[in-house]
C-alpha cells in the first residue's frame, strides 16, 4: 500500500485546512502536527471506514482528534456496501473544536451534505481558555520510568 508522506495544510475561504484520511485516525501525531506546525484550523477527513471499525472507533476518533487540537473536525464518508466482502460505515460528521458534534446527516447512511457554521471565535476562544499551544512539551521532556 502506498501512503502519502507530506504533511498538507492550505488556506482557503473555509480557513486553513488540514488534509488527511481515514486511517490517519489512528496517528494523532499527524493531527497534532497540521494543528501545531501547520496552523490548521479544519481538518478535512475523508473516510471509508470499515462498518466493524467505525462502529467502535470512528465518532469517538474524530471527537478526540478535535479536542486534542483545538480544531473543527470534517469528516465525510462512504457508507453501504462497496462489494460482495465490503461495507463502509457512513457517519458523515462535523464536530467543533471542543469535541461537540454541530452537524451530521441524519443517520449513517444517508446521502447528502452536512452543514455546520465554521465560527473562527470559537476556535479563538476555546484555544485562549486552554492554551495547549503554549503549555505543550517536548517529547524528550518526558521521561521513561517502567516499574
Amino acid at each position: 500500500m502506498f501512503l502519502g508522506k507530506d504533511i498538507v495544510a492550505v488556506d482557503s475561504p473555509v480557513g486553513r485546512l488540514g488534509l488527511t484520511v481515514c486511517y490517519d485516525l489512528r496517528f494523532p501525531e499527524l493531527y497534532q502536527q497540521l494543528r501545531f506546525q501547520h496552523d490548521a484550523q479544519v481538518l478535512l477527513v475523508p473516510s471509508a471506514f470499515t462498518k466493524v471499525t467505525g462502529q467502535a472507533h470512528w465518532e469517538i476518533l474524530l471527537r478526540a482528534r478535535a479536542i486534542e487540537t483545538q480544531c473543527y473536525v470534517v469528516a465525510a464518508t462512504q457508507a453501504g456496501m462497496n462489494n460482495d466482502k465490503r461495507e463502509s460505515y457512513g457517519d458523515s460528521i462535523i464536530i467543533d473544536p471542543w469535541g461537540t458534534v454541530v452537524g451530521r446527516l441524519p443517520d449513517r447512511l444517508s446521502t447528502g451534505i452536512a452543514v455546520a457554521e465554521i465560527d473562527f471565535s470559537l476556535i479563538d476562544s476555546v484555544r485562549a481558555k486552554m492554551p495547549i499551544a503554549m503549555q505543550r512539551k517536548p517529547i524528550d521532556f518526558w521521561k521513561s520510568a517502567s516499574l
